[in-house]
């Protein structure tokens, strides 16, 4: 009896050192930052509400921005490590104007749509000349696609309009009370209506598609990390695409489950809610493919050509180093 007492205490001694040399020391710190507003709330929501940061030994500390444009300006100045959601746009600046960041994914499509109240007087984008124009604010992908694609395939420059800035519900309040002639609305936004009724003009899908000659729809948004972390934590980012991708697959498979993420985390209506969950497949991405980065590429040809960005992007503003690595980890 003794012995066997013994050779329990042991066995069990064995096993708990066995789950401690199996666990790392101490979790890895990272600050992520991201803008709880358009499509960026869905996939934040969920992100916090589960634990997939921490089951990738991640201490994450959440930042959130009331402006879309907060997680590029906190990442420029050390105040996150990254950003899940950064505008692709505000991203291209950073790089080029030597911010030590790194683009490690292509996070968001941009599913926007150009609207107008359903009894107005404007048919097409070409009308737009000289109005007033309801989206997110300068330095946002949305603001620098639209005016991309107006300068474009148009000939309306940047100055031909009047750009009024906004997060997604102060856009349909501009739009409800005729004090714009046309938004850009992200597809969630757009399908959350129901007291303002509205008539889409044209998609980003579709007149990105004239510029281009390609299907290919444009990215909104994109994971912006800090070179110096992702240098001293490589496999630290590479949990953290893991983290993400998991999120990537949990929504995809519990619909239910970010409905009820979203609803919580921004007080919404089950209904309203819904849309994120029904839109996930579309409006989600966590890669950084050849087909990626040829897009990212031809955005920022694009909006150079537009007259919307100087500056130049090289490789080395890429690194898709952690998301391959992070294809190795199920």
């Amino acid at each position: 009896m003794f012995k066997s007492g013994l050779l329990r205490k042991f066995i069990g001694a064995v096993a708990l050192a066995a789950v401690a040399l199996s666990l790392p020391a101490e979790a890895q710190k990272i600050r992520v930052g991201y803008w709880p507003s358009g499509l960026t709330l869905g996939f934040g929501a969920v992100l916090e509400a589960g634990t997939f940061f921490k089951d990738q030994g991640l201490d994450v500390e959440y930042v959130k921005f009331s402006d879309v444009n907060g997680p590029s300006r906190a990442i420029a100045a050390n105040a996150i490590d990254l950003a899940f959601g950064s505008p692709a746009a505000g991203a291209f600046s950073l790089i080029s104007d030597g911010v030590p960041v790194k683009i490690i994914l292509a996070t968001q499509p941009a599913n926007v749509d150009f609207v107008v109240a359903q009894d107005s007087g404007v048919e097409s984008l070409g009308a737009l000349k000289g109005k007033k124009i309801a989206m997110s604010p300068t330095g946002s992908s949305t603001a620098a696609i639209a005016s991309a694609i107006l300068a474009i395939n148009y000939g309306i420059r940047p100055g031909d309009f009047s750009l009024v800035p906004g997060n997604e519900p102060r856009l349909v309040q501009f739009l409800a009370q005729r004090e714009v002639d046309a938004a850009a609305l992200r597809n969630v936004t757009v399908v959350q209506l129901t007291d303002l009724k509205v008539r889409k003009l044209a998609s980003f899908a579709q007149e990105w598609a004239k510029i281009t000659k390609t299907e290919g729809v444009p990215y909104n948004a994109v994971g912006l990390v800090r070179s110096d972390w992702l240098e001293k934590h490589p496999e630290g980012a590479v949990r953290a695409v893991v983290a993400m991708r998991k999120v990537l697959e949990f929504g995809h498979a519990n619909p239910a489950a970010v409905v009820a993420a979203v609803a919580k985390a921004a007080n919404l209506p089950m209904a309203d809610a819904q849309v994120f969950a029904d839109l996930w497949d579309q409006n989600y991405r966590v890669s950084l493919t050849a087909s990626d980065l040829e897009t990212l590429r031809k955005m920022v040809e694009i909006f150079r050509q537009g007259g919307l960005f100087k500056g130049d992007v090289p490789d080395s503003g890429f690194d898709t180093r952690p998301y391959e690595k992070s294809l190795n980890i199920k």
